[in-house]
């Protein structure tokens, strides 16, 4: 038997609370669109978010991060200098199911005004919000809105179960609820 993504997208949220909070619709109305679509789920960046603010001769070095090159705001939207990015997190917080990967890409909205979206997928039984990497690829500020539509979501659900998940590797950022840096 073959479900609709989105009706199978609905069950998961409220029987088994894999998005919370979950909108059953696609909000529009004057935002940038976010909540359940014809086959995947638009999330929503939260309004904490990380902006890049590291000295121009800085290196920057995922082993060793550093905290004093981001600047936390807390805000209804951020503006992203050019050619610079920010970190953020998703409102919703996600339970991913053993059986299902998701592929995360940016909204069209966004990037016609330059924006990247990187989020790497969210493995079987990976939970927590997603931390999002926002790039502005433009020589110009682009502003960002918080609680508001920023990348979608598209779930792949297999006939089987994953050998290792996730949460068997005990992933570094399993139940992550902030704007999380790097970690080895």
């Amino acid at each position: 038997m073959t479900v609709k993504a989105d009706t199978w997208i609905r069950k998961m949220a409220l029987e088994r609370r894999m998005i919370e909070p979950f909108e059953e619709r696609q909000v529009r109305q004057g935002v940038v669109s976010y909540g359940l679509s014809s086959y995947g789920y638009d999330l929503r960046v939260a309004d904490e978010f990380k902006l890049f603010a590291a000295p121009p001769a800085a290196i920057v070095d995922p082993k060793q991060p550093d905290p004093g090159s981001f600047a936390d705001v807390k805000a209804d939207h951020v503006v992203v200098p050019p050619n610079s990015f920010v970190l953020a997190r998703s409102v919703e917080y996600f339970r991913i199911p053993r059986n299902v990967i998701t592929i995360c890409t940016g909204k069209s909205t966004y990037a016609r005004c330059g924006i990247i979206v990187n989020v790497t997928p969210f493995e079987p039984e990976w939970e927590g919000t997603a931390t999002l990497e926002i790039s502005n690829a433009t020589p110009r500020p682009v502003r960002i809105y918080a609680n508001e539509g920023i990348a979608q979501l598209l779930f792949f659900e297999s006939d089987e179960v994953c050998a290792v998940s996730y949460a068997d590797k005990k992933g570094k950022y399993q139940r992550q609820v902030e704007v999380t840096m790097p970690r080895l």
